[in-house]
């Protein structure tokens, strides 16, 4: 009795109903720990807007309707016991649910979606969340307290609310974030360093970190190391293609130089000692936050181009993208401009008749960070050829700008921009359609629509995302159905991305960056029957 007595009756119903959505389905698939975090955040949530709506009822002094104790404590049960019913409905459907998004991408079906994991994870949450909204309570008494016998009660508990969120932040923000930045910052520079046994460096000389070479194997990176060694040779190309030449690549890592002017220098200077700028395609790459650059996007360029391609890239951190977002933003965009400046600018100066096509390359982060690497009023009087930036990040703002103004009929998913003059779009299937002539300059977006790290915004907490209408991306359940809040909870929970096939979710495969490759590039004298032998290797190459 007094456990129950303890607990809100709003909060307890309308956590239920939170808990319950929360199991419906979303963009991909959840596992049982997943959405057990879920779950119990979502119940901790509708738990908290419960409370809140019964103090604001109270402080309104809106009059109760007249229940005795006795009354009260059934009322509070047959909450209770419908909530608990409504929730174990939810969980027996949610197998379902699940098994639905799961055959989108032809995964295979789960008999069961883990349901004692599912309500032990989300119980724990639930107290630890608690816990921490008892310590902040605590902390609002204990200013307030003292200061309402010397001011109003209520000014003396906006006082102690401000002074409990003020302490709040600064132990996540000063303390425990700066804490654990620095903490994933010593790790991920040491791996950096390693250098596999699998990756030696070069033997011909001429290669990037070879014996001639201005950079050496050391200074690029794990993650250069990997570019630079893991790519098709001309051996490869040729059974493909039938003939083909050694694509050139040049990555630049933190440790080449100090400054990211320097490194973009020597990585000009690279790309001139191996005669980059005499090959058919110019691409820039701007890798994600921890130096990786997509191996499926460019081992298909280079295919289709029968290896007269050069690629360059260069390092600005060693951290995954959010945690290099949130520890020098400045720093990585100045890197990415950097980069773009000196090769463009050396670019320009080049015979129009001679010189490579330039395109750019990014993915997510690398995507946005390409997008901020140029002004187009800079390059208006002798533009680029084009852009490929794959699973666009929500806060890309051309991207943004030009999904929220598409062409009236067309899907969020699968937009259409001024007839497609200069920017389209596509996904795993195609697309990248348009109703006029794309012009020289292109911009395409390779877009799943199951992509969460695409499609989550903070808007859909209280509005219904456009990508819910019909018709839908052929990789969204039928099943999904938008609800305030939850929704974009479960859109966070997707960003656990790593558990989908290839070629689903924030997972690219090789076929995707193919179609984008033909589409924007156009590449001649591909027959159907290369194609299949191309989309075969590249499908059993090892891409990350």
């Amino acid at each position: 009795m007094r456990t129950i007595a303890a607990f809100s009756v709003s909060g307890l119903f309308l956590g239920a109903i939170f808990f319950a959505l929360s199991l419906t389905p979303s963009l991909i698939p959840r596992s049982a720990y997943v959405q057990g975090i879920l779950s119990g955040v979502s119940f901790t949530l509708g738990y908290s807007f419960g409370v809140l709506i019964r103090l604001l009822w109270k402080y309104l002094e809106i009059p109760d309707i007249p229940l005795n104790n006795r009354q009260r404590q059934v009322v509070k049960r047959w909450v209770i016991i419908s909530g608990t019913f409504l929730i174990f409905g939810f969980l027996w459907q949610g197998t379902y649910w699940q098994n639905s998004v799961r055959t989108l991408m032809g995964m295979p079906a789960v008999s069961g979606a883990g349901l004692i994991t599912i309500g032990v994870v989300a119980l724990i949450v639930f107290l630890f969340l608690r816990l921490i909204g008892r310590g902040f309570h605590k902390v609002v008494l204990v200013v307030s307290a003292p200061l309402a016998k010397r001011i109003p009660e209520r000014v003396a508990m906006i006082a102690g609310l401000l002074v409990a969120l003020l302490l709040y932040w600064s132990i996540l923000n000063g303390v425990l974030l700066r804490l654990g930045l620095h903490a994933i910052s010593i790790v991920y520079e040491q791996l950096d360093e390693v250098i596999a046994e699998d990756l030696p460096p070069p033997k011909n000389p001429n290669k990037t970190g070879g014996a001639d070479s201005l950079l050496s194997w050391e200074s690029v990176g794990h993650q250069g190391r990997r570019f630079l060694t893991l790519g098709p040779t001309a051996e490869d190309i040729k059974e493909i293609a039938g003939e083909g030449i050694d694509p050139i690549r040049v990555y630049v890592g933190l440790r080449s130089a100090d400054t990211p002017q320097q490194r973009a220098l020597l990585a000009l200077e690279e790309l001139r000692r191996l005669r980059a700028f005499e090959r058919e395609i110019l691409l820039i790459a701007t890798p994600v936050g921890d130096g990786a650059v997509v191996l499926g996007a460019v081992d298909s360029l280079e295919f289709l181009y029968r290896g007269d391609v050069a690629t360059v890239a260069a390092q600005y951190s060693y951290l995954p993208s959010p945690i290099a977002l949130l520890t020098d933003d400045k720093y990585i965009r100045t890197s990415a401009r950097s980069l773009f400046k000196v090769i463009y600018d050396y670019w320009v100066d080049l015979p129009v008749s001679t010189r490579p096509r330039l395109y750019l390359f990014g993915f997510s982060l690398g995507a946005q960070l390409s997008e901020d690497s140029f002004e187009f009023y800079d390059i208006i009087d002798d533009p680029i050829d084009g852009a490929l930036w794959a699973a666009p990040p929500f806060s890309m703002g051309l991207w943004q700008m030009i999904t929220d103004n598409r062409d009236p009929g067309t899907p969020a998913w699968l937009p259409q921009f001024k007839g497609g003059e200069v920017v389209r779009f596509g996904n795993q299937f195609g697309g990248y359609l348009g109703q006029e002539p794309w012009g020289k300059f292109r911009i395409a977006f390779l877009q799943h629509a199951s992509d969460p790290i695409v499609f989550f915004d903070l808007r859909w907490m209280f509005r219904k995302p456009d990508w819910l209408e019909y018709p839908r991306g052929p990789d969204v359940s039928p099943d999904l159905q938008w609800f305030p809040v939850v929704t974009m909870l479960q859109l966070i929970a997707d960003f656990n991305v790593g558990v989908t096939p290839r070629g689903f979710g924030h997972r690219y495969s090789s076929l995707g960056y193919t179609l984008a490759w033909i589409a924007l590039t156009e590449p001649p004298d591909w027959s159907e029957a290369e194609l299949t032998r191309l989309r075969m290797e590249l499908k059993t190459r090892s891409t990350p």
